[in-house]
Parts: C-alpha cells; structure tokens; sequence
C-alpha cells in the first residue's frame, strides 16, 4: 500500500478534506449541517430522557461524537449520535444493576458508552466487522419491532401524566400506568402531547425536509410559558460544554454491563451499516465495514470523556443530512457546532419545554423502526426464519427490560439452524427428464436407472456433514439394487476440509469393494486443488473426473453390455448440442 493510502486508512477524512477547497461543498455542508442540528437538539434531549439520564446528557452525546465519527468513520452522510435503539438497551442495561435515581446511573452510563466504544474499536482494527453477521435478518426485525413497542409504551407515563411505578417487567409497568391513567390522567398534560402529537403529524405530512421538529417544541416551549403549564417540564438545564474527564471505572459491575455494551456493538453497527450502505447506493460511495466500526468506536470512546452515553448513527438524520445535499464529513462538524453554541448560550430558552413534548418525539421518532412486511417475508421464505423472528419480538417484549435475554434466544437459534441445515444439505437423485435434461428424481417423480446413481451434493463438505453425505451414498446404493456406478454431482461443493477429503476415500474404497466405480462430476476449482494435493484425485483416479454429467455418462454408458442397454435405455445419451448442454 502507498504511504497516501495508508495515511487515507489511518485519518479517512484526508480522502474528502481537500474538496473543502471549493465553496460550493463549503456552502452545501454548512446548510446540511444546521438542518441536521435543527433535529438533533430535540432528539438528543429526548433521548437522553429514553435513557434514563438528564437532557443536557444527550446535548453532550450530541456534541463530541459526531465530530469524530464524521472525522474517522467510511461515511460521509453518517449522522451520529443519540438514537432511540441505543438509549433503550443502554437504559435496560444500567437498570437491572442500578435505579435511574442513583447517583451511580449516569457513571454507569458513561461506563457502557465506554466499553462499546472499545468492543467497537477493537473489532475494526482486528478487522472482525464479520461478526455483525451474527445477526440474522429475522433476528433483527423481530428484536427491532418489539424495541420500538418497549420504546413507545415506556413514554406513556409522560403523556398521560401518571407516576410510573416500575415493575419486574415492562408489560407489567405499562398495565399499572394505563390504570392510573384510566382513572385519573392528568388532563393538560394529554393535551400537551395531543398538540406536539398534532404538529408532528402535520410536520411530517407538509414539511418532510424541513426541522418541523424544532419548530414543534418552539411552539409547545411558548404555550407552556404563556400558560404557565401545570405538568412536568425540562427544567433548568446546566450552560456550558462538557468538561474533559476520565470516565469512573468499577470493575466489579464492568462484567455485568458487557453483555448490553455487546449487544450495542452489534445491533448499533448493523443499524449504522444499514443506514450508510442506503445512502451509498445513492451517492455512490464506498462503506467500509470495518472503518466504519473505528469511527464509531473512537466516537463512543472519545465522547465517553465528555460525558456521553452510548451513541451510533440515526436513520432520520443521515436522510436528512444527504437529502439536504451534504456532500462530505464537514457537515457533521457544522452541526456539532450548532450544539456547542445551544449549550452555551440557548439551553435556558428550554426550560420550559414539556416532558410531554419530548415523550411524544421519541414515540414519533420509533414509528420508523417498525417493519412487518419483513417479518412476513421472511415467515414465507422459511417457517424456521419466521418462526425464529416471531419468538425473537414476542421474548424481546415478555422480558423486558432484560432484552438481551430475547436477541439471545434469537441469535442462538439463528446459528443452531445455520448449523442444521449446513450439515444436511440438499441431496439429489438425478433421472433423464422427457426434455433430455438431468433432474431431482424425487421432485419431478421420474424413475432411477438400475445401474448408474447420479447424486448431487449442495453444500460444502466438512466434518459436521461428511457423515449425512456418506448415508445418503449408502441410501443410493439400497435403493438400487444392480448399482454398478455411482456419479457424484459436485457442482454444489464450494469447500472441502479433511474429514471431507477422507470420506471420499473410504465411500470409494468401500464401493470398489463391491463392484461399484465412482465418478466425480463438475467440481470445481477449490475441492479438485485439495484432491490434487492430498492425492486424493489419483486414488479415485482422475480419468473418472468429468467436466459435465453428460460426459461421464457417455463414459459409463460405453462400459455397459449390450443386454442391459436394450432393457433399460432410459439413460442412453442424449447427443450433444453443446458442451454441457445436459448438466444440472
């Protein structure tokens, strides 16, 4: 690698620095980024509330790492920051260890924002952004869809003005504050939400590329002051920048945050990765997995010394800031500035603002994130994909706050499935169809020859299948009584290890002890490399390797007696149009 392209990989923002020469990318970022700000001032705040924490906490997560993900992510449209998914598991996280009233909540969730940015960081580094496909799709609609209900139902004390008396579960809570809202809401508070509900709405049906956002909690902000608004309000928020600090470690309660800081990692990035491949398709752009897990582990890390919690990127604001026409990184530090100037001379001007109104953001803000024609989908794609994805959502929602319990379950099955089906793959007898082609016996009702077995193997041939794929050659060979010949398709085996070599040998060894030759049939580069290796290949011989079916049938048909041919044609060879013409 050129010392330009290591220094690209090292500081990824040099690739798009140099096009700030232009006023035309200066002048483009610069309206980008105050749009984006515009949204994420309420979001944060909002967010922060989601998890657990003061709003000015979201100003902070809002700050810092936006900036340093901007600076060292792969994206150039990446909004990071506080997002709805990340302040739910961060909050599920830190209260099973600690109230949100103690002292120690806002230093554990500095803690986990902590941890995540180092998992994060060290995985892009060793270069693992793989493990991200731990997640299946599945997995993450049906987690997803049941974090948006948990997200939703648990702003519902805020709108409707109760108490909210927490409970072992989150179902539980949510049926005591709709029975306390039942019986005595609180009415200015429902009609707080009812107006930010309304202009939401309106905002979203008439003003999609504008900060309607902003301008909703303006307008909740003055009809609160002129009213002197009875409900629950923001508060005095602290003036001033995050100070530089380290951030508290407690060692015994860091095993106890991993598996949430574990969970951030991978369902933050595969949101994050989600998001940046979209946009890229449209500005064509190259993402990088793996910088893409530095940039947001070095923003996550960094913020962490600035009071944030745990961040990743936002689907709202990334469209947001490409569709108003943000062209590099340089946008993400527009908008971090627009936060660094509300918090140090803007943030007494929210006083006033209504935990209804910021209640109903976030309940607007998660209607995004549910999706059920995947989840149908993937039920008729395969039963085992719905029905994991449909276990995932109803676990997720029956265990809250305890979501990792449910995305488990999830990720354990995915893999379990994996699993099973990599070591029974599709197996198939092929016959001579009518139209002269080869095809699945079973599936097309046609009949086996008596002396040639053409079976196709579809998946790799490791040690967890080698065993299936023995059994279904001995199936062939008690399925047809006078087999003399066994054609091993080899079409569908992308991969061989040695269990899989060594089963080779033993099939072969053990049928040529019975009058059965084999023959292997269009294998491909990668498994007839490992056979010339091992030797393998001169064993079974390599005159009976052929490019296509149809030739190794030609061959075999040839050895036939003139008795058999006549009472049994059904594989006489068809000829040749082309080379391969026949293969399946």
């Amino acid at each position: 690698m050129s010392q330009s392209g290591v220094i690209q990989r090292l500081l990824p923002f040099t690739q798009w620095l140099p096009e700030l020469r232009r006023w035309q990318v200066v002048r483009a970022d610069v309206v980008a980024g105050i749009t984006v700000a515009l949204i994420i001032i309420p979001q944060s705040m909002a967010y922060a509330k989601l998890a657990g924490l003061p709003p000015v906490y979201g100003l902070y997560a809002a700050f810092i790492p936006p900036i340093i993900a901007a600076l060292f992510g792969s994206s150039r449209h990446l909004s990071t920051g506080p997002v709805a998914m990340a302040a739910l598991i961060s909050a599920a996280t830190i209260q099973t260890i600690v109230p949100p009233e103690s002292e120690s909540y806002i230093v554990y969730s500095i803690l986990l924002a902590l941890m995540v940015g180092c998992i994060r960081l060290g995985l892009g580094i060793l270069r693992l952004g793989m493990l991200v496909n731990l997640l299946s799709g599945p997995v993450v609609v049906g987690f997803t869809n049941a974090a948006a209900l948990i997200i939703a139902t648990s702003q519902l004390h805020h709108v409707i003005g109760v108490s909210s008396a927490k409970s072992a579960y989150h179902y539980q809570t949510v049926w005591r504050v709709l029975e306390q809202g039942a019986v005595q809401p609180h009415w200015p508070t429902l009609g707080m939400a009812g107006l930010t509900a309304a202009l939401l709405l309106f905002g979203r049906l008439k003003l999609r590329q504008r900060p309607y956002v902003l301008g909703a909690v303006l307008v909740a902000i003055l009809v609160s002051w002129l009213s002197d608004y009875p409900g629950a309000i923001v508060g005095k928020i602290p003036r001033g920048l995050p100070v530089l600090q380290q951030p508290q470690i407690d060692w015994q309660v860091v095993p106890q945050l991993f598996m949430g800081a574990l969970i951030l990692t991978l369902v933050g990035l595969l949101e994050a990765m989600s998001i940046a491949k979209s946009i890229a398709t449209k500005s064509k752009q190259r993402i990088d997995l793996n910088q893409e897990l530095i940039g947001q582990g070095l923003a996550n890390l960094v913020g962490s010394f600035f009071q944030s919690f745990a961040v990743s990127g936002s689907f709202s604001r990334s469209s947001v800031n490409f569709a108003s026409g943000g062209i590099t990184g340089f946008a993400m530090l527009i908008s971090s500035l627009v936060v660094m100037l509300t918090l140090l001379f803007l943030t007494p001007l929210l006083y006033y603002l209504p935990q209804a109104t910021l209640a109903v953001i976030i309940m607007f803000a998660v209607l995004n994130l549910i999706r059920l024609e995947p989840m149908l989908s993937a039920a008729l794609t395969s039963r085992q994909d719905g029905f994991i994805g449909a276990l995932t959502f109803l676990l997720t929602l029956a265990l809250a706050p305890r979501l990792h319990l449910g995305i488990g379950v999830g990720i354990a099955l995915s893999l379990v499935m994996y699993f099973y089906r990599s070591m029974r793959p599709h197996v198939a007898y092929l016959a001579r169809h009518a139209d002269g082609s080869l095809r699945d016996a079973d599936a097309n009702g046609l009949a086996l020859d008596q002396r040639i077995a053409i079976i196709r193997f579809d998946g790799r041939l490791y040690f967890g299948n080698t065993s299936y794929f023995e059994d279904k050659v001995l199936e062939a060979v008690s399925r047809i009584s006078e087999l003399r010949y066994l054609v091993i398709d080899a079409g569908g085996i992308n991969q061989i290890d040695a269990s899989g070599e060594q089963t080779l040998r033993q099939i072969t060894e053990r049928l040529r002890d019975v009058d059965i030759d084999v023959y292997i049939t269009r294998a491909k580069p990668q498994l007839t490399s490992v056979l010339e290796r091992t030797g393998c290949m001169d064993y079974i011989g390599a005159d009976h390797f052929f490019t296509w079916n149809q030739h190794a049938l030609e061959h075999v048909w040839s050895q036939m007696e003139p008795t058999y041919k006549a009472r049994c044609p059904l594989n006489v060879p068809t000829p040749k149009k082309e080379s391969g013409a026949w293969s399946i």
